[in-house]
């Protein structure tokens, strides 16, 4: 039985980790931390375990953790988490890290959009957390960096025509949308019911933080340097985000030889589904699952990409990743 803490556990992809991980087979969470002043009961602090899970919150004490968990999901902010993560390997736990701090290479790009790295050597060994595109290199490591919920989207969509080399590189453009939840917990006067409600609008705009993210998975499937275009945009529902990429194609491809590469590049993913139209956020919330769907529009390559941003996005894939470094079935859990 693998056991998992949580730190974090108090946000919204801390209680969804609880939920995948009550129904796993070979996992218990034996720890469960928070700052301070949102520990408490689990029970009393979200509802829905009421009774499900006899556990409290507690403000973090690193020896307790350590032993009590074989695994940690790091459910910190960017800038934060990789003040705990040395420790936490220090200390001999495997860990996934839900924070930016591990997933962007190289140093000066991650310190252009978010702070100074003091964890380089830990960043050099982290493993991206992208099960369909990095499984081997999550299988020997200790530290996985579970991607954005932007980058996933993006990545699984562009990745097949990407690595058969039938795109050009100079500009791909990613556009979409998310729900309320990629805003996280804490208020925010956007997201402000009377401002959501019926609402729909751009942010970011040439500056979000996930763009660098997306470029280097892209560049690295490529094998060459990849622009993305990158515009985020938050729609009135909870959970879901739905990406659409245009690119260009090299050359002429129809619709039908595109759909054929998609379904033999994913024959093997168990979370990867190739659909005959567009995705709806419906067909995949609360699952583990991302639905593709491509095409070809005026000559142009069209992929469409939809995942719940809190599962396949977040809690659903660290889970994966958990699976994988201790050589479980990667959807246990998950299903």
């Amino acid at each position: 039985m693998v056991r998992v803490a949580i730190i974090g556990a108090s946000g919204y992809t801390g209680a969804d980790s609880i939920e995948i991980l009550l129904r796993h087979p070979q996992a218990e969470v034996t720890y469960l931390t928070a700052l301070p002043q949102e520990c408490g009961h689990l029970g009393q602090l979200f509802g829905q375990f009421k009774g499900r899970l006899d556990l409290d919150v507690v403000p973090l004490d690193l020896d307790v953790l350590a032993d009590k968990a074989d695994v940690v999901l790091c459910c910190l902010p960017h800038k934060v988490s990789m003040g705990f993560v040395p420790k936490l390997l220090a200390a001999g736990c495997k860990v996934v890290d839900f924070s930016a701090d591990y997933r962007i290479k190289d140093v000066a790009v991650y310190e252009k959009y978010y702070q100074e790295h003091t964890d380089q050597a830990n960043l050099k060994v982290a493993a991206y957390g992208l099960p369909e595109l990095y499984r081997e290199q999550i299988r020997h490591t200790n530290l996985v960096a579970n991607p954005g919920c932007f980058p996933t989207t993006a990545a699984l969509a562009c990745a097949p025509v990407l690595a058969r080399g039938l795109v050009k590189t100079d500009t791909v453009i990613v556009n979409s949308v998310t729900g309320v939840s990629g805003g996280g917990k804490n208020p925010n006067v956007l997201f402000h019911f009377p401002n959501m409600n019926e609402n729909l609008f751009a942010y970011g705009m040439g500056v979000h933080r996930h763009m660098p993210e997306i470029e280097q998975v892209v560049s690295d499937v490529a094998g060459a340097p990849v622009n993305v275009i990158f515009q985020p945009h938050a729609g009135p529902f909870d959970r879901g985000i739905l990406s659409t990429v245009y690119m260009e194609p090299k050359e002429e491809v129809s619709a039908k030889d595109l759909m054929a590469l998609y379904e033999d590049f994913y024959a093997n993913e168990r979370f990867v589904q190739i659909c005959a139209g567009s995705p709806h956020l419906k067909n995949v919330s609360r699952t583990n699952y991302c639905h593709i769907f491509p095409t070809v529009v005026k000559n142009r390559v069209v992929i469409f990409s939809a995942i719940d941003n809190l599962v396949k996005g977040a809690s659903g894939q660290a889970i994966q990743n958990m699976n994988i470094l201790f050589g479980l079935d990667e959807s246990l859990g998950l299903l």
